[in-house]
C-alpha cells in the first residue's frame, strides 16, 4: 500500500470535517466528488448555492454540505467573534461582516475557529500569503510551538532512499530566511509532522552546502547552530544532524565517507532546507525531474489543521491534501 492510500485508508477510520473554500475551481468539485465517494471526509463547500450548480459542472457532490455566508445562521456569530479576536486591530462589525462575505478563505477558517470544521484546505487558485494570513490572524500558534512553517511530503518512485522513496522537506513553502532558532523549530515540527503522517521514526537532517565543517561561511554557521537547538530540544528518539549536503543526508555511501558515526547521514527520512530558495528549487526539482508526489505546502504549527495547496495542483493532489489534513485533525 502506498503512502496517499495509507493516509486515506487512517482518514475513513475517524472521519473528520474539512471545508472547502474555494467554489469557484472546477478542481475543487472533481477532488470533492473522489473524496465523497471514497468517504475520506466530510466535506463542507462555502458559497451559494447558484454559483455552486453553476460551477460544479458535471461532478456529483451531493455528499456535501452547501453553506452560504450571506444566509447562514452562523454567521452573526463569525462575525462577533471576529471582531472579539481582532478589535485590538481596528476591526469593527461592518469591517468583519464585508470581510466574510466577501472572502470564502476568512469564512472558511472562522467555521474551524468556532468548531464548525475540523480543517480547511485552500490555495488552488489563492496565493499563500492569502490563505494563510487568516490561519496566522484568526486561528494563531498551537501551544509550545514557535512559529508557523510549512512542509511537503514527497513520494519518489522506485527509490530505497529516506523511508522507501517518501520523504518530508521543509521548510519549502512559508519561512524565506530563518535564523538559527527558526530553523531548529522548522526541523523538530517537520519530525513531528513526519512521525504522524509516515508512522517511522524521523531522521532529520539540516542541509547546507557543508558537511561537518566542509565549508566555512556564515550561512554555515547558521546551520551548526541550528542543528545544536534542536537536538538540545528533540523529544527522545528523534535523531537530528547536520550541517549535511544533500548526498551526504541521503546516500549511504557518502553519508558514511563524510559524516562518519552520524546517526543520520546516509538515511535522512526528514531534509530541512536553510531558506526558502532552496526548499522551494529543491521539492520542484524531485517533483519534475523525479516525476514525484508532492503533497502540499502543508502547514505545521497553526492550532487547527488548515493546509495550502500549489496553484499548479490537479484535482488529485487536492484529494490528497484533504485526505491529509483529516489525519492531522484526528491528532488535534
Amino acid at each position: 500500500m502506498g503512502f496517499i492510500d495509507e493516509i486515506k485508508a487512517k482518514a475513513k477510520a475517524n472521519v473528520q470535517t474539512i471545508v472547502l473554500p474555494e467554489t469557484e475551481d472546477a478542481r475543487t468539485y472533481e477532488a470533492a466528488e473522489k473524496v465523497l465517494k471514497e468517504g475520506t471526509a466530510k466535506l463542507i463547500l462555502i458559497g451559494s448555492e447558484e454559483e455552486i450548480a453553476k460551477n460544479k459542472g458535471s461532478f456529483d457532490i451531493s455528499g456535501a454540505t452547501i453553506v452560504d455566508p450571506a444566509t447562514s445562521d452562523k454567521t452573526e456569530a463569525y462575525i462577533a467573534k471576529l471582531v472579539e479576536l481582532r478589535e485590538k486591530k481596528g476591526m469593527t462589525e461592518e469591517k468583519a461582516r464585508e470581510l466574510l462575505l466577501s472572502s470564502y478563505t476568512y469564512y472558511g477558517v472562522m467555521m474551524v475557529k468556532m468548531g464548525d470544521a475540523d480543517g480547511m484546505v485552500s490555495g488552488a487558485c489563492h496565493s499563500t500569503a492569502d490563505t494563510l494570513r487568516p490561519c496566522l490572524q484568526i486561528l494563531k500558534t498551537k501551544p509550545d510551538t514557535k512559529l508557523v512553517s510549512s512542509f511537503f511530503v514527497m513520494v519518489v518512485p522506485d527509490c530505497d532512499m529516506g523511508e522507501n522513496g517518501t520523504f518530508v522537506f521543509s521548510d519549502c513553502g512559508l519561512e524565506q530566511n530563518p535564523d538559527s532558532e527558526k530553523l531548529a523549530a522548522i526541523a523538530l515540527s517537520a519530525a513531528e509532522s513526519f512521525k504522524l503522517l509516515v508512522g517511522d521514526e524521523p531522521r532529520v537532517a539540516l542541509l547546507s552546502h557543508s558537511s561537518k565543517g566542509s565549508a566555512k561561511h556564515a550561512d554555515v554557521d547558521k546551520v551548526v547552530e541550528a542543528v545544536k537547538i534542536a537536538q538540545a530540544n528533540a523529544p527522545e528518539g528523534v535523531m537530528v544532524d547536520g550541517e549535511l549536503q544533500l548526498d551526504a543526508a541521503i546516500v549511504p555511501s557518502v553519508g558514511a565517507s563524510k559524516a562518519p558515526g552520524s546517526p543520520v547521514a546516509g538515511k535522512a527520512n526528514v531534509l530541512v532546507f536553510p531558506d526558502l530558495d532552496a526548499g522551494n528549487i529543491g521539492y520542484k526539482l524531485v517533483q519534475r525531474l523525479a516525476k514525484a508526489e508532492a503533497y502540499g505546502p502543508m502547514t505545521q504549527g497553526i492550532a487547527a489543521p488548515v493546509n495550502d495547496l500549489s496553484r499548479g495542483c490537479s484535482a488529485e493532489d487536492i484529494e490528497g491534501v484533504i485526505a491529509i489534513t483529516a489525519v492531522q485533525c484526528q491528532n488535534q
